[in-house]
């Protein structure tokens, strides 16, 4: 069926199918992916509504939040015409806030029983990344979070990890026990032979400073790898 409103902008459109105006009066929760993301672009071009424009960039990312989450600004302005670089910036911005959304509500989770839980704080983090980071989250006694830390980043294949700066924070913290994490932008969980290098070396200090390794967590944007689950810790 054809959409009455194709050619026309979203001031022209009928008030109800107005996404500002419908989100007024129907609650944010009425409107489409491709909604939101007009609202967030604000005007289309002269060849295009907002909307369109936003169907368009939604249909290039599979309709997938997620991945129009990995877009840079430059992807979004070199791509779409209508878009520059003050709305590929909202966009951008936007997406970034909804994943800092999610990780403090992950970081809640402050009592640490499972692998799932570290993943749950990890993911919004590490999930989408094309670079690798490690990462390491500090316990005390009753496995309750202390503070995750950042230790490295690096490129698409690995980082650098030194196990001196882990230690330091362990003990600066009064950290009674630590847990690794690094994500694989590949998407592949199983880990490398230096993940394995690492996660020894680091398990071996812990015990020399009676703060000991609990787990080292693999993660990508659908899939984790557990050391400890997996019995090689």
């Amino acid at each position: 069926m054809m959409n009455p409103y194709q050619h026309l902008s979203i001031k022209e459109w009928a008030l109800e199918d107005r996404p500002r105006e419908k989100l007024l009066e129907k609650g944010i929760s009425s409107l489409s992916d491709a909604e939101l993301l007009a609202i967030i672009l604000g005007s289309g071009s002269s060849k295009e509504s907002a909307v369109d424009l936003a169907k368009k960039i939604l249909k290039d990312c599979n309709n997938n939040l997620n991945e129009l989450g990995k877009k840079s600004v430059k992807d979004l302005k070199s791509k779409y015409h209508g878009v520059g670089d003050a709305k590929a910036i909202t966009v951008v911005a936007c997406l970034e806030l909804g994943r800092r959304r999610k990780l403090q509500e992950a970081a809640k989770r402050i009592k640490i029983t499972q692998s799932k839980d570290v993943v749950d704080i990890f993911q919004p983090i590490l999930g989408d990344l094309p670079h690798e980071e490690f990462w390491i989250l500090l316990l005390n006694r009753s496995n309750r979070v202390i503070t995750r830390y950042k230790i490295s980043q690096g490129g698409v294949a690995g980082t650098v990890i030194d196990i001196k700066i882990i230690l330091k924070s362990a003990i600066d913290h009064l950290a009674s026990s630590i847990i690794l994490c690094h994500n694989h932008p590949s998407g592949n969980i199983q880990p490398s032979d230096m993940d394995r290098q690492i996660t020894k070396k680091m398990k071996e200090a812990g015990k020399i400073m009676d703060i000991p390794v609990l787990d080292h967590l693999i993660i990508t944007e659908s899939a984790y790898y557990s050391f400890a689950d997996e019995g090689e810790l």
